[in-house]
């Protein structure tokens, strides 16, 4: 079990080293206030959810770390160019869906979408998987 005391005082150790405030750091993570509020309080338990947004958004926390406070923040087990690295295939990633999303929503013609190396057949669908396990369902004929 999570000690909600503990993982607060974790929590707080990421504010300080990325200087953000309470705010920020759910604005980042894309959760209400209130979850930060609350987790700050030890009145709630984090969620899987907001343990993934916040390990996802910043790459030098560890799950092990944050969860039970094994482990250091931040990571020293990978050099800072192998950590550049990471965070560049990361927004390499993000800029070839916000590419596909482009070529799918800016069609002249939405409703005869196709794949440019299948040019018989016509695009039906595209789900973005991400690895959270939330999705994006792109439908080019709406």
């Amino acid at each position: 079990m999570v000690n909600s005391e503990e993982f607060a005082k974790r929590l707080e150790k990421v504010f300080d080293h990325y200087d953000l405030t309470a705010t920020s750091f759910s604005e980042k993570v894309n959760v209400g206030k209130a979850t930060i509020s609350h987790l700050l309080s030890g009145r709630n338990k984090p969620s899987l959810d907001f343990v993934l947004k916040t390990v996802k958004a910043f790459p030098e926390v560890e799950l092990y770390w944050l969860l039970n406070g094994k482990g250091s923040f931040p990571t020293e087990n990978l050099p800072q160019k192998d950590k550049e690295i990471e965070i560049d295939k990361y927004h390499d990633k993000q800029e070839d869906q916000l590419s596909l999303h482009d070529q799918l929503t800016d069609e002249p013609s939405k409703k005869e979408s196709t794949v440019s190396n299948y040019p018989n057949k016509k695009l039906v669908r595209v789900i973005l998987c991400y690895e959270d396990g939330s999705f994006e369902n792109f439908d080019p004929r709406e």
